[in-house]
């Protein structure tokens, strides 16, 4: 077998605090060492064997690794097949008010009792959110989302989630936000920027939001856009223009959560209006 170990690190100047590496390995092996980041990774192709926390695992296709902050750790490739694997480099501070807004109540760091996961959607959030990094036509609150997403599976796993009951109370604040949101839908916005609209720190935000409308802002900012482009789309709109208009990066990024939310693209959804 050749030998064949490629490592490739990716930055995304619109996430500085996440990193990525792509990893091919096939006679290499890690030093003991370990990271200040969350890493996460997953399996891609033959088998990964590493030590960590006084035990020795082995991670086929499939399986997500995750390291805390500060965890020792080694590695190399377990077979004759060369070992492919991506891991995500998360920094704490990314995290900590996510989780604290997702239920996680304690002030110290939160740390993932279990190194090996078969959690098929936190694999499947660990290769979307790898897939925004590697490109920069992905809106902040798609990629704020992707990262919420995975820190409410890592609550989930840790057990501490927090499912919000849903306060039938109006909020001045968060109706506030509501209507920032309304007003810039076509800009690229962030939840800091929400936040800040509603006079509330981030944490607070999430979790009030969660608690007041059932879904988290990203999902209604999301939620906002889809309903602009679909009544736009029904006067007969271009669908590049109406993308742009309601705040997605381009037309792909609109036909693919139109078409989560409304089973088919926003050109069948024009034709099938059309004819009514």
């Amino acid at each position: 077998m050749s030998k064949d170990n490629h490592f490739k690190y990716i930055n995304n100047e619109q996430h500085q605090s996440i990193s990525m590496l792509t990893a091919t390995m096939s006679d290499f092996t890690y030093a003991k060492h370990a990271h200040e980041e969350y890493s996460i990774g997953i399996t891609l192709q033959g088998r990964q064997d590493f030590f960590c926390r006084n035990a020795f695992y082995k991670s086929v296709p499939g399986n997500v690794i995750l390291f805390n902050p500060e965890d020792i750790h080694d590695g190399h490739s377990g077979t004759e097949q060369n070992l492919e694997y991506l891991m995500l480099y998360i920094h704490p501070d990314e995290f900590k008010p996510l989780f604290k807004a997702l239920g996680y109540k304690q002030d110290c760091t939160l740390r993932m009792a279990n190194t090996l996961y078969a959690d098929p959607l936190l694999r499947n959030q660990v290769i979307n959110l790898s897939r925004l990094l590697q490109t920069n036509s992905t809106s902040k609150i798609e990629r704020e989302a992707s990262v919420l997403q995975m820190a409410q599976s890592l609550v989930r796993l840790n057990g501490s989630l927090d499912l919000p009951t849903l306060s039938t109370r109006v909020d001045s604040l968060l109706l506030r936000a509501k209507d920032y949101i309304l007003a810039n839908i076509d800009n690229d916005i962030s939840i800091d920027d929400i936040a800040h609209a509603a006079t509330m720190s981030k944490f607070h935000f999430i979790r009030r939001f969660r608690e007041h409308f059932g879904i988290t802002p990203h999902q209604y900012v999301l939620n906002c856009r889809i309903n602009y482009a679909r009544k736009a789309l029904q006067v007969g709109r271009d669908a590049t223009s109406v993308a742009v208009e309601s705040g997605f990066a381009d037309a792909s990024h609109l036909n693919r959560n139109f078409k989560r939310a409304f089973g088919m693209t926003p050109k069948q959804f024009q034709l099938q209006w059309a004819r009514r």
